[in-house]
């Protein structure tokens, strides 16, 4: 494969990529948003990163969206794999639940692109159905941690949506800067999600104790 400059210094691939195709234009996608964001790129552009011709992607993706799609397919599966590390490192339910939370908020951090493709493109699900799938598998692996808290799919499912939301909103505060002054850090927003997850944890105890006393 040779290379050339463009107009900013960057060298670019250009020429055969030996069935590499695929994985090239997918990090020219990413690097265009983490510049600009999940929307502010073509396809035509990406190719053009790549060092290919406009009709190279069509041998891979049928838009621009479906690249996006094959990029949040990665970003699910780096948080799988993220999460099922985090939960494995202790055995507590409530801790987990909290390691999962710093796990998330962490993604958001060190895979910003990944995480705005997984979350912020607005694709498709009906078009992409694999994408829904692959979020339904993140939830399904951690129900069974939740389950140990709240006893039964459906509870156990409604404590992990509240624990992933509230480590949603803090990642998006910390993209941000929306957190207070001098807690608007990775290391803080972690123990931030930690800490809201532990309380809604015990909030579920709480609950389950006060009914059963009653």
């Amino acid at each position: 494969m040779t290379a050339h400059t463009d107009s900013a210094g960057r060298r670019r691939p250009t020429g055969h990529h030996h069935g590499d195709l695929r994985n090239v234009l997918e990090q020219a996608a990413l690097a265009l948003v983490a510049e600009r964001g999940p929307h502010g790129f073509t396809l035509a552009e990406a190719c053009r990163r790549a060092g290919v011709s406009v009709s190279a992607p069509y041998k891979h993706f049928a838009d621009r969206d479906a690249l996006l799609a094959s990029l949040a397919l990665k970003g699910y599966r780096e948080q799988r794999d993220r999460y099922a590390a985090a939960v494995a490192a202790g055995d507590d339910p409530g801790e987990q639940l909290a390691a999962f939370a710093t796990a998330y908020v962490r993604f958001a951090a060190e895979e910003r692109a990944l995480f705005d493709i997984t979350f912020l493109a607005g694709l498709d699900k009906s078009r992409h159905p694999d994408l829904e799938a692959a979020g339904g598998e993140l939830f399904a692996a951690l129900v069974p941690v939740a389950e140990r808290v709240a006893p039964g799919e459906a509870a156990a499912l409604d404590l992990l949506v509240r624990v992933a939301a509230a480590a949603h909103g803090l990642a998006l505060f910390l993209q941000q800067g929306m957190l207070p002054d001098g807690q608007n850090t990775l290391a803080a927003a972690e123990e931030r999600a930690a800490r809201v997850a532990r309380a809604l944890v015990e909030e579920e105890r709480q609950e389950r104790r006060t009914g059963h006393a009653g």
